[in-house]
């Protein structure tokens, strides 16, 4: 009994002493948990805690970009052709997406079918049409799913990243309603450009769009955001992008739990909208030449033409008209790829601005320019004559003497009529259109000096052609002025005399754009001054200010003197007024006008047999000019029309000249 008492003891001691450790232990491990917890407490607190407090700011704050409005543009007369209106958005931020796999799956499915946008993109397909601006160039990629959009924008979670612009108002409604359910759907407003004229300025005009992928770094470096922000891409949108945009605005916001504005906290930076244009163009004349340039076209049966008005005296732009044309509006919103597919395929070429871009012979109006450089180099002077027998016979460079190998050079007359024209003075034969009395001008004839292909060049060049004018518009084709040189380079051949006579009538080589055609007939019009043709008079600010006006920018005073221009000028005179004039069916009551008719013939093989077309005759189609101006004594509008594939000029481009003058004159 007394054994079994100190063992008893001593268990008792051995517990104690083993709970006692026990609870020291556990002591030691609150002790050290607790310093754990403290450290950890002081590195969330006091070490990292700039770091977490920045984290819970973004997950609250946002700072949200307010895009300036862009500037409009208006006519001479002050009616607004180009304005800004809101548009309903869809965005998307990453950030507040829900967390859960499945629940995340079927929202996004739900907002697919909702925006009917895909959730991953098709396949891409290739655009295959011609004829687009460089900086209008459609993106040949398929347009993003919205798979693929979440993913690029997951770089910036918290920020909004566009789904789908132009939503219609009852989508934005019911993506209102199921915000608490989509958390991370946002419905955003922003501007859309609207242009309230449509086909009838979109060549002038042009329209806006995405920055194109392959300028985005260059845009970026601009301060554009490539993802969210417009730029212009033709038209004076483009030109004059830097003036339109204006400077974007910022705020910081605060969201909520689905990343909606609650809030705006401090002060913002509101935006400063764009400069406002003010264009040297007549909305009614606009009008007024469409209408009769369309008219015209469809008696022809044809489909392809240009008419553009200037004042002569300062190079202002009245009136510019390319038919066929396309409604801008289209683009704005994000033209479909098969709206964008037609426009591209149509063999007239919508997309081009023709007036500016279309190079074409210019026939008998290029003559003024080889009367001015006849009578200044004094190949003749007011009262040489030269004599029209309806053909003439170029003898052979190796064999002058025999008549049987001398090449046929025919006048127009003797061509439509087999007639001729007789004697004639450089002011009968501009009235006539002779193409004998040039072909002797230009190129001579046996013994007789011409004024030879490098002074006819040279003139060419004075007069503007050969080169873009530099008018406020991109696109704009040089044209082309052929030399001896361009000749052996491009066809291995020599330059001969049958060439000299061809480019003494606006033919064989000789390209130009109707604008220049117009420009040559202005410089004439006012006396010798070649000016830089425009379309903006003024860019001006919100409240009127004007911040940039542009004068009359003179390119040169042509070394012509004023009595060679003058004898033009009565030559342009006669052919509306005088002796067998071809634009006899110019009738402006009241109003002296002068001008020059063209009939151009031109190479086109649309069977693709590797031959030109012609008709029953054996006739190449021709293009249809005609170039004015008035009153005659003091000119304030110089006027070109061009019908492609029209014929003569004085049957298909006078009588559209005639109307737009009468429209034009009936209004002072």
């Amino acid at each position: 009994m007394s054994s079994v008492q100190p063992e008893m003891a001593e268990l008792t001691d051995s517990q104690d002493r083993q709970v006692h450790r026990r609870i020291i232990l556990l002591r030691a491990l609150i002790v050290i948990a607790f310093a754990v917890l403290v450290a950890q407490l002081w590195r969330l607190q006091m070490v990292k805690g700039d770091y977490y407090r920045q984290a819970a700011d973004v997950n609250r704050f946002r700072l949200e970009r307010d895009p300036a409005p862009r500037g409009v543009i208006y006519d001479r007369r002050g009616y607004l052709l180009a304005r800004n209106m809101p548009q309903n958005v869809v965005a998307i931020v990453p950030a507040y997406l829900p967390e859960d796999k499945e629940a995340r799956r079927e929202m996004l499915f739900a907002l697919a079918d909702l925006l009917d946008m895909p959730l991953v993109s098709a396949p891409p397909t290739r655009l295959t049409g011609k004829g687009l601006e460089p900086a209008m160039e459609p993106e040949p990629e398929a347009k993003p799913g919205i798979l693929e959009i979440l993913e690029e924008a997951q770089l910036a979670p918290y920020r909004p990243a566009i789904l789908k612009r132009g939503i219609p108002r009852e989508t934005a409604m019911i993506l209102e309603e199921e915000h608490l359910d989509w958390p991370g759907v946002l419905v955003l407003t922003e501007p859309v450009r609207e242009y309230l004229y449509g086909p009838l300025l979109s060549h002038v005009l042009g329209f806006v769009g995405p920055i194109p992928q392959e300028q985005a770094d260059e845009y970026e470096a601009k301060g554009y955001d490539p993802n969210r922000q417009q730029v212009g891409l033709t038209g004076l949108e483009y030109t004059f992008e830097e003036d339109l945009r204006g400077q974007d605005g910022q705020k910081m916001i605060e969201v909520d739990v689905t990343g909606r504005e609650v809030r705006t906290v401090g002060e913002p930076q509101p935006a400063v909208p764009g400069y406002n244009l003010h264009l040297t163009l007549d909305l009614e004349l606009q009008q007024a030449m469409e209408d009769a340039l369309r008219r015209e076209l469809k008696t022809l049966y044809k489909k392809q033409g240009a008419a553009i008005a200037m004042n002569p005296q300062t190079g202002e732009i009245l009136g510019m008209v390319s038919l066929p044309s396309y409604d801008n509006n289209q683009f704005t919103g994000g033209i479909s790829r098969e709206e964008l597919q037609a426009l591209q395929d149509d063999p007239n070429r919508p997309l081009v601005n023709h007036a500016i871009s279309g190079m074409f012979p210019p026939g008998s109006t290029f003559k003024i320019i080889v009367a001015a450089g006849g009578l200044e180099e004094e190949i003749i002077d007011i009262h040489t004559h030269y004599y029209c027998g309806g053909i003439l016979w170029l003898p052979n460079r190796f064999y002058p003497d025999d008549p049987s190998l001398a090449q046929p050079f025919y006048c127009w007359i003797h061509h439509n009529y087999q007639g001729h024209h007789g004697s004639l003075s450089i002011i009968s034969a501009l009235g006539q259109s002779c193409d004998i009395f040039f072909y002797q001008l230009g190129g001579g004839y046996r013994d007789q000096e011409g004024l030879g292909p490098e002074k006819i060049a040279y003139y060419a060049e004075l007069f503007g052609m050969g080169a873009k004018s530099g008018i406020d518009l991109p696109g704009e084709a040089p044209g082309l002025i052929p030399t001896a040189k361009w000749k052996r380079i491009n066809y291995s051949e020599s330059w001969v005399t049958g060439d000299t006579y061809n480019m003494s009538i606006g033919q064989g080589f000789v390209l130009a754009t109707p604008l220049q055609v117009l420009n040559a007939a202005a410089t004439i019009a006012n006396g010798g001054t070649l000016y830089r043709p425009q379309l903006v008079r003024e860019v001006v600010d919100g409240e009127g200010h004007v911040v940039r006006a542009f004068a009359p920018d003179v390119i040169r005073q042509l070394p012509v003197s004023p009595e060679n221009i003058d004898i033009v000028r009565r030559g342009m005179r006669a052919a509306v007024a005088g002796p067998g004039a071809t634009a006899w069916a110019i009738n402006v009551p009241g109003v002296a006008v002068a001008g020059k008719t063209g009939t151009a013939e031109f190479f086109v093989d649309r069977n693709k047999d590797g031959l030109p077309d012609r008709d029953r005759e054996g006739h190449l189609p021709t293009h249809a000019w005609f170039v004015a101006f008035a009153p005659y004594e003091n000119p304030e509008i110089a006027l070109v029309v061009f019908v492609y594939g029209g014929g003569e000029g004085s049957a298909a481009a006078v009588p559209v000249a005639n109307e737009i003058l009468n429209y034009y004159f009936s209004r002072r």
